[in-house]
C-alpha cells in the first residue's frame, strides 16, 4: 500500500483523537455518521496557531475553509481515517459534507458528516464503523462518556455495541481497531 512507504508508517501514534459518533437515519433507513473528532492539546496549539490567523479564539468560515483544505482534505486519501462495512463489504467513503473546525476550552473539534444511505428491512442490516489512520500516526479512540448516539431512529429496532475489530489489523499487524457494530431494521 502507498502509505507503508511514508515515513511516519514506521512511527507510533504523534496525534491523540478521541470521538464520539452519531448515527443518523431518515424515513428509509441509516442516512449517515457524524463524526465528532476532539484533538489532544498539542495539535489543537498547532491548528490554533497556523489557522486562527486574527488570534480571537474562534474558528471563522474561511479560516475553517483553510483548515478543511490544509489540516483535513488530505486524509481523504485514507477513507477520511472511516472504513465502514456493509454487510461485511467494504463502504468506500469517497467523499464527507458539513465540514466543521471549532476551537473550544482550548482544544480542537473537527465534525463531519459521511453519507451512507442503507435502507431498512424486516430483517437486521449490519454495518461496521471502524475509524483508524492506516499509518498510526494518529490514533482515534471512542469517547468513555457517550461515544455513540443516535438520531431519528424511532422507527426502527437499532443495537450498537464498541469493541475492536479481529478481522482488522493495523500496524504490523499488532493492533486491532475499535469499531462500531451497528445492526438495524425496521420496528414490526
Amino acid at each position: 500500500m502507498a502509505w507503508q512507504n511514508r515515513p511516519e508508517a514506521q512511527a507510533h501514534p504523534h496525534v491523540f483523537i478521541v470521538q464520539r459518533l452519531n448515527v443518523v437515519f431518515d424515513d428509509k433507513g441509516l442516512a449517515g455518521i457524524k463524526v465528532r473528532w476532539k484533538f489532544d492539546d498539542m495539535f489543537a496549539s498547532m491548528i490554533a496557531e497556523d489557522h486562527d490567523l486574527n488570534r480571537n479564539g474562534k474558528l471563522e468560515p474561511s479560516e475553517v475553509k483553510t483548515i478543511k483544505e490544509k489540516a483535513f482534505s488530505y486524509i481523504s486519501e485514507f477513507s477520511y481515517f472511516s472504513f465502514l462495512k456493509i454487510e461485511k463489504k467494504p463502504f468506500q467513503v469517497k467523499f464527507i459534507t458539513d465540514f466543521n473546525a471549532i476551537l473550544e476550552n482550548k482544544g480542537l473539534v473537527y465534525e463531519f458528516f459521511i453519507p451512507c444511505h442503507v435502507t431498512a428491512t424486516d430483517n437486521l442490516k449490519k454495518v461496521s464503523v471502524a475509524t483508524y489512520d492506516p499509518s498510526y500516526y494518529s490514533a482515534i479512540f471512542f469517547a468513555n462518556k457517550g461515544p455513540v448516539s443516535l438520531t431519528s431512529a424511532e422507527a426502527f429496532e437499532v443495537k450498537t455495541a464498541i469493541r475492536e475489530d479481529p478481522d482488522t489489523k493495523i500496524y504490523f499487524d499488532m493492533i486491532h481497531p475499535w469499531t462500531l457494530f451497528l445492526e438495524f431494521r425496521q420496528k414490526t
